[in-house]
């Protein structure tokens, strides 16, 4: 049981860093500043307690597939399949479009950015001791379980679980769903996925307004992450969090949705 609840508590602080930091990444040029320094660091230590690239490569590939999603230059494009935009893409070398178009991407304020490239230079270490080590010693020291154990279940378990419910955004959350915002584009609201990554299945919402820290209209349901900034706003660790107006969202699901609004 101990075991089970470190891996919860693990899994939860490391999935509200990912969209916390991660989602920000189109607009990080315009949301470093608004973050307190204190709290940019506790999120990139949270980042390694997931291991998914360091935070300037995971950046890039996440503003090219934003710029080019569905084509040959999206590094997981859903179109070739759930297999391939679940994980395939990760066991294959990267389409040549993927490198040319990420190549051309202004990069320029994650290089600017010293916390940023401090973790890219150390990201092995720090992966190697936040994600395996720590979750591995903690219930061997402090309550006595075997190493074995330990490293197998807040370890091993805990890693593959955080992994499957983060691809699933990219995979089912890109093929099964509704199209409320923009039926021209593949993202779908998916509420299963929403559920599994605290927030990120409102996936069709997250593309049509890619720039709204929410990644949903509907506030904190299924979404603890938007909760949880919400929360650092209060405590004056972060600020200034772009949200669009209901206004807009009203006249968008009217001139590209597919109907299937649950809005009001």
């Amino acid at each position: 049981a101990d075991n089970c609840m470190i891996s919860v508590k693990l899994s939860n602080l490391s999935d509200v860093h990912l969209l916390f930091c991660y989602h920000m990444m189109p607009d990080l040029n315009l949301m470093i500043s608004h973050f307190h320094a204190y709290l940019w660091v506790i999120l990139f230590l949270c980042l390694c307690l997931r291991e998914q690239n360091d935070v300037y490569e995971w950046a890039r590939d996440h503003r090219v597939h934003h710029k080019y999603s569905e084509t040959d230059a999206d590094p997981h494009n859903a179109t070739r399949g759930f297999f391939f935009a679940h994980i395939g893409w990760l066991l294959v070398r990267k389409h040549p479009d993927v490198i040319e178009k990420g190549k051309k991407l202004e990069l320029a304020d994650l290089r600017a950015d010293k916390v940023v490239m401090f973790q890219r230079r150390h990201y092995k270490l720090s992966v190697l001791i936040l994600c395996f080590l720590v979750p591995t010693l903690v219930p061997w020291y402090f309550w006595g379980e075997s190493l074995a154990v330990a490293y197998f279940v807040p370890g091993l378990l805990r890693y593959a679980v955080v992994l499957n419910a983060t691809w699933l955004v990219n995979s089912a959350a890109h093929i099964w769903g509704n199209r409320p915002y923009d039926k021209t584009i593949n993202p779908r609201e998916n509420p299963m996925v929403a559920f599994s990554a605290i927030g990120e299945g409102f996936h069709n919402y997250h593309h049509t307004f890619p720039f709204d820290y929410a990644t949903s209209e509907f506030g904190w349901k299924f979404n603890i992450t938007t909760a949880f900034i919400d929360l650092m706003c209060f405590l004056g660790l972060a600020k200034d969090c772009k949200k669009v107006s209901k206004e807009l969202i009203m006249a968008r699901i009217q001139r590209t949705g597919d109907g299937s609004d649950k809005s009001g």
